[in-house]
């Protein structure tokens, strides 16, 4: 058991990005309007890009080298196109999960704050943490922060599960034209956008500085953990919402105030006073994860792409991303801070979009020379990459169609 606690890190992190808005908001409201209609949907999308994640800390370990170096090696195109699709999503992506959170915070902490003042106070609380305490303190921070969102979430499904008394049905659903832009949404971020394999392969670069017996077993190990939390944790909200929430007639609120409020009071009305603290718990938790674990990953991977491009790196450039990045988010929060649901439905459209590009490249990497044969995929991962490929390029220009 000491031995897996200590290689575990990197994976737990990906958990922390990857547990948010696609599991508390999203599975939460697949749940709630197509009850379990729509866990076909979780588990075909995990499934389908779970190669593509994995390849992440996999290159990472077998090389020595981040998946962005791997980019470069590819042709600088590669690396470039990364770049300006980062930049073009990060500021939207930090800014929908920090409204989120900062919502929750209003909701439980019953202080005299504004969700504008929370979340100025959020992110300079993360940027504390990460410059404080560094890549040690995290890797050490979301341990805790995983175990309490999955324990919470699982003691709230089981209650839930008592106290119903309807009936269950799994018939999947095949959502219809018009509620196809959800189930899109759904699935692009679920359990993460794509990239968040480049932010693992950097983590895991991380981690083997701190861990010196930390290679690829280890990685992979570690990566599965997280990734099977991810399913876990997301079919448990998913669970929430049908059995607490389906047919219950409430309209979500697109602000984040009052979506906190109806989120937990459907809970507490549901499953009674006592479970306030447990899902305000859940709740919260997956929601500073990914704030915390995003404001560190994308910096670090705009400092490294910065380097790689530019043939220097700057003094304090993770920092200087940093701030560029708080300043950004904060600027956009005062101009869309009542249209919380139109920017989570920009930020997962698009991951999901961008998601082929993503997928292709990661496997074309893996599969290179520039990979170690060893570590090269199995014929099985070939065949698993190549439908999950197909999904989501199918899925995009089905929904492209339709606009």
């Amino acid at each position: 058991m000491t031995w897996s606690l200590k290689k575990i890190g990197p994976g737990l992190l990906f958990a922390g990005a990857a547990i948010g808005v696609s599991h508390l908001i999203q599975s939460t409201k697949a749940g709630a309007e197509f009850g379990f209609g729509l866990v076909w949907a979780l588990l075909l999308v995990n499934i389908f890009k779970y190669p593509f994640f994995q390849f992440g800390p996999r290159y990472a370990l077998a090389t020595g080298e981040t998946l962005l170096d791997g980019y470069k090696r590819l042709g600088k195109g590669v690396l470039i196109t990364y770049y300006v699709l980062t930049f073009a999503t990060m500021f939207t992506i930090q800014t929908a999960v920090t409204i989120v959170t900062a919502g929750l915070a209003t909701s439980i902490f019953g202080l005299d704050i504004s969700p504008e003042y929370w979340t100025v106070i959020i992110l300079v609380i993360s940027f504390a943490i990460l410059i404080l305490g560094k890549y040690g303190f995290l890797d050490r921070l979301m341990k805790f922060i995983v175990v309490i969102l999955t324990v919470s979430t699982l003691i709230a499904v089981f209650f839930a599960a008592k106290n119903h008394s309807g009936s269950v049905s799994f018939q999947a659903y095949i959502p219809n034209a018009l509620e196809f832009g959800f189930l899109i949404a759904f699935m692009g971020w679920m359990p993460a956008p794509l990239d968040i394999s480049i932010w693992h392969s950097l983590w895991a670069i991380e981690k083997q500085k701190v861990t010196k017996d930390y290679n690829v077993k280890s990685t992979l190990f570690d990566f599965n953990v997280g990734f099977i939390a991810t399913i876990i944790i997301g079919l448990g909200f998913i669970s929430l919402g049908a059995l607490v929430m389906f047919n219950s007639g409430e309209t979500f609120s697109d602000k984040a105030g009052p979506f906190s409020n109806q989120l937990i009071a459907l809970y507490t009305n549901n499953l009674g006073e006592w479970s306030y603290i447990i899902i305000g718990i859940a709740a919260f938790t997956t929601m500073f994860s990914t704030t915390l674990t995003t404001l560190d990953a994308s910096p670090r991977a705009m400092a490294k792409t910065t380097e790689l491009l530019f043939k220097k790196s700057p003094k304090h450039m993770y920092l200087i991303w940093m701030l560029i990045l708080i300043s950004g988010s904060i600027l956009i929060f005062f101009k869309f801070q009542s249209e919380m649901g139109f920017l989570i439905q920009i930020a997962t459209v698009l991951s999901f979009l961008t998601a082929p590009f993503y997928a292709i490249i990661n496997y074309k990497l893996i599969s290179s020379k520039h990979t170690p044969k060893s570590w090269r995929p199995s014929l099985k991962m070939h065949i698993l990459s190549w439908m999950g490929i197909l999904f989501l390029i199918g899925f995009s220009i089905w929904y492209l169609s339709l606009l």
